[in-house]
């Protein structure tokens, strides 16, 4: 069913009508640090539904919900482990969930049916308004069709998801431009789920040693985390990752012998060796991997514009936020990676 989406400003007064909404059940796309989110009252399973349908999401990928003060989180879980709180002191507001043990409260379709719920605290003055205006917790994943980039602009919640939803927030362009990282701190050993903005360096120099999930992308496992389990991020051209020493003579030859409408996506370093490429985008330096994942859904989206058939990709080191960008890059290639040494 299609519907007019309103579009709000971050005047007090849209943020109370985009509030209302949420309240009466309906879906809302609001900013956030990282992407925009498609909020609906996390405690509502007829408003989560709404979700569900909006994004043509599976029903076994659980969803994040996302709070305006940390007390709040009381409602939604049974205890606080020592190490979920050390967390909260010093990553909220910000990127981080974490996965906590869920009370009755929280509906199971917001948890895919499991004993525990992501909750996060945005980094976000628009977001944080909107949950408070709202006055109730706010389950929200990235505002996007299923399968496709993650939003980082209004422009792009409303290519995927107008007509669809009942509004959006237009709070500019997204800043860390890649989805929370997600902790599970229900065990012994803190293990991230899903990276993202906050890098396991950065945790492990508060908590100690943590661990990253074995099965992270693996089909087969039902996820305990949003973003780990189907395939994500995926321009409509067929991508491809071009690994090794070899990779740029690679990309070069693949890029000069293609008989499809063929794009790059590389860095400021590289972006002129492949004169003869449809589309050539870069993310910005390759010393500079918090702009790479600024720019990431962005460019991605743009070879769809630009009709683009295939795309190589070049790769970057998985330290610190690179571990989020090229866990984002493999989804959005399907895994597909032309090894060139």
């Amino acid at each position: 069913m299609t519907r007019q989406t309103m579009r709000f400003t971050t005047a007090r007064h849209d943020l109370e009508q985009a509030a209302m909404l949420l309240r009466d059940g309906e879906t809302v796309a609001f900013p956030t640090e990282t992407v925009y989110g498609l909020g609906a009252n996390a405690l509502d399973a007829r408003a989560v539904d709404k979700i569900f349908k909006a994004k043509g999401r599976p029903s076994d990928n659980p969803l994040i919900v996302h709070i305006a003060h940390r007390d709040d989180v009381h409602q939604l879980v049974t205890h606080i482990p020592e190490l979920a709180r050390l967390c909260m002191d010093h990553f909220w507001p910000g990127p981080l969930t974490l996965i906590l043990p869920c009370t009755d409260a929280v509906p199971a379709n917001v948890t895919a049916g499991l004993d525990t719920v992501g909750v996060r605290m945005p980094d976000h003055d628009t977001a944080l308004q909107v949950i408070a205006l709202a006055g109730v917790p706010v389950a929200a994943p990235s505002a996007n069709r299923s399968g496709r980039p993650s939003p980082t602009t209004a422009e792009h919640v409303l290519e995927d998801l107008s007509g669809h939803i009942a509004g959006v927030v237009d709070g500019g362009a997204a800043g860390v431009g890649v989805e929370s990282t997600v902790l599970d701190v229900t065990g012994a050993v803190p293990m991230i789920l899903r990276p993202g903005g906050v890098t396991r360096e950065m945790l492990e120099h508060l908590l100690g040693p943590v661990a990253v999930d074995p099965a992270l992308g693996n089909e087969t496992i039902a996820p305990k985390s949003p973003g780990v389990k189907y395939t994500h991020y995926a321009p409509r051209g067929t991508m491809y990752l071009v690994e090794g020493e070899q990779a740029l003579v690679e990309m070069q030859r693949l890029v000069q012998t293609a008989d499809q409408k063929v794009g790059v996506l590389t860095t400021d370093e590289h972006k002129d060796l492949f004169p003869t490429a449809a589309h050539v985008i870069s993310l910005g330096s390759q010393d500079d991997l918090a702009t790479v994942a600024a720019r990431l859904y962005d460019a991605i989206r743009s070879f769809d514009h630009h009709e683009i058939e295939v795309i190589y990709a070049e790769t970057f080191p998985e330290d610190g936020i690179g571990l989020a960008v090229m866990n984002r890059l493999r989804k959005a290639a399907g895994h597909r990676v032309i090894l060139a040494e």
